[in-house]
């Protein structure tokens, strides 16, 4: 399999060239998991540094990943993470909750940010509503934008720390090896116990089990 190529600034030094001071990049994770948050990162790099061997989230093991983690951390010029819950995602729809996540992101900066880039084909910042703010999505973001990449892993690290932690209250689900993605081992523990207070349980993965709306383990 060939090597694929790293992500780069392209896109990042094009904005700087162009005036823009604060550009974005963003990325999600958790939007398929049956349990827990919706979690996104805004990540702001500076023009002058990098740090080496920072890749889109899912080409890294997890140790690299959490080896990585405080090296992008202490690299980028301001990041903040927002996040949306289970319930949240229950009561608003995916799509209305990765823009409440993302609301969160970006007002944690603490700066105005002029231009915003963003993983996939998915306008979730803009909605045309945003001034002259500059959005732009890009397929293959999270791989070929260095800024998106540095989001995609410090948004992984930190669900999966904080599924980890959830795992010692409801270790029967194992959520610190599937971090509250489907697999064999939490359908199991969900047609066994039902949904916990972590899952969402308006999806139709609950209806399917045979629990619905029906009881949350305490």
């Amino acid at each position: 399999m060939p090597k694929l190529a790293a992500p780069t600034l392209d896109i990042e030094r094009s904005l700087w060239a162009q005036g823009h001071e604060f550009v974005v990049g963003m990325d999600e994770v958790g939007r398929g998991a049956w349990a827990g948050t919706l979690t996104l990162v805004a990540a702001v790099l500076p023009k002058d540094q990098r740090v080496y061997g920072v890749r889109d989230s899912k080409q890294l093991t997890e140790q690299q990943r959490e080896g990585l983690y405080d090296r992008i951390a202490t690299w980028c010029e301001v990041w903040a993470v927002g996040h949306a819950s289970n319930s949240e995602c229950d009561e608003l729809g995916m799509s209305q909750a990765q823009r409440l996540a993302a609301r969160r992101a970006l007002a944690g900066l603490g700066i105005e940010p002029s231009a915003v880039l963003m993983d996939g084909r998915w306008d979730f910042v803009g909605d045309g509503k945003t001034g002259s703010l500059v959005t732009r999505t890009l397929v293959r973001g999270d791989a070929t934008c260095l800024s998106i990449a540095a989001a995609s892993v410090l948004a992984k690290v930190t669900r999966d720390r904080l599924m980890r932690v959830e795992a010692e209250s409801y270790p029967e689900y194992c959520f610190d090896s599937n971090k509250g993605y489907p697999c064999p081992k939490h359908r199991a523990a969900l047609v066994s116990n039902g949904p916990t207070p972590l899952h969402r349980c308006s999806w139709a993965f609950m209806d399917n089990l045979g629990w619905g709306h029906l009881r949350t383990v305490p």
